[in-house]
């Protein structure tokens, strides 16, 4: 398997200093349906005990039709990284399914079932426990009663279940004569933000086509991300377009880090995906990539570098909040609850 690996050495400003980033607001809600410790509380967010440098995983991994293979595969690349020093790990959108309509129903689990019920975030549970890491674990098909979710579940090291997001925006486009797909043929919309509290950070988490949306975005800023994690599967028309542009975009509105993982290029299937995973830095700056073929990449992240650059042009401060405002309408409405 391809090894990228990269350093902060490809920023474009050196290190100065190296101060933890501390935020006042809370991380809020996820969508497990449970009371998550520091996910659902309004007490300010813990120190950081990740505020030195630490090395994610980007594992673009190759997708099978047949998912007990997928299974056994991701869990070999999860400890490979783990190996390699990774201590949040990423993998892409859909790793446990063909991505196509017909496959959803098909490949779903009930991840609030757990166990046998959702075999692929057993998996990754165990893994988090045992390997003492964070799992960003790309995303699934998800069943809850009748209706399917594209979802993605986040396990901190104790193994436990600490935020799952649903897919907020559905890729529905029609491009006449390139691409044309529509996920809401069979899934439905997520309904809440997901930002989530763990040992490497705060982190807002987004799938795919939610990296459109620079609303979602900020409102992870504003409620104090360090990272944001797309896994995401951009397609041969648009990837080449917009995949580094929306990162590098994300990442430049709101000076943090953001990092994807895409399925590996398999052209003989029905959804070609472009690959590509990338790490990206507060400045927009790509720190680490890779091309379309299965890979891990290895990059280092250094949240104190997120202050740096918002010292270096503090445009958080400058915005006219006279003249226009984001409203956080999920917060906004707790807020009335409390």
């Amino acid at each position: 398997m391809l090894q990228i690996h990269a350093t902060l050495s490809s920023c474009i400003i050196p290190r100065l200093y190296n101060t933890p980033i501390l935020r006042s607001q809370p991380a809020f809600p996820n969508n497990t349906g449970k009371r998550l410790i520091n996910s659902n509380s309004w007490t300010p967010i813990r120190t950081i005990s990740s505020s030195s440098p630490f090395k994610i995983a980007l594992c673009q991994l190759s997708v099978s039709a047949n998912k007990e293979r997928n299974i056994a595969h991701a869990r070999k690349v999860i400890e490979e990284a783990a190996e390699k020093g990774a201590r949040l790990v990423l993998l892409p959108e859909i790793w446990n399914s063909p991505y196509s309509n017909d496959s959803f129903p098909v490949y779903a689990e009930d991840i609030d079932a757990g166990g046998n019920e959702s075999p692929s975030t057993a998996m990754l549970a165990e893994l988090a426990q045992s390997l003492q890491i964070t799992v960003v674990g790309g995303s699934i098909p998800e069943r809850s009663g009748d209706k399917l979710y594209n979802t993605c579940c986040v396990f901190d090291t104790d193994g436990k279940l600490k935020a799952k997001h649903r897919k907020i925006h559905l890729f529905d486009i029609d491009i006449p004569g390139q691409m044309t797909f529509k996920e809401s043929k069979t899934l439905t919309a997520g309904e809440t933000p997901t930002i989530v509290d763990t040992d490497v950070g705060r982190i807002g988490i987004g799938i795919c086509y939610d990296i459109r949306f620079q609303e979602l975005a900020a409102i992870y800023a504003a409620r104090g991300a360090h990272l944001l994690c797309y896994p995401g599967a951009f397609n041969m028309t648009t990837g080449p377009l917009h995949w580094e542009l929306l990162q590098r975009a994300r990442a430049a509105d709101c000076q943090l880090y953001v990092a994807t993982c895409s399925p590996a290029r398999d052209s003989g299937s029905s959804y070609v995906a472009w690959g590509h995973s990338t790490l990206v830095g507060p400045f927009g700056e790509v720190l680490a990539t890779t091309e379309h073929d299965e890979a891990i990449v290895i990059s280092e992240i250094d949240y104190s570098l997120i202050e740096q650059r918002r010292t270096y042009l503090p445009f958080q401060s400058q915005r006219r909040g006279d003249l226009y405002q984001l409203v956080d309408l999920q917060r906004q409405n707790s807020t009335k609850t409390h």
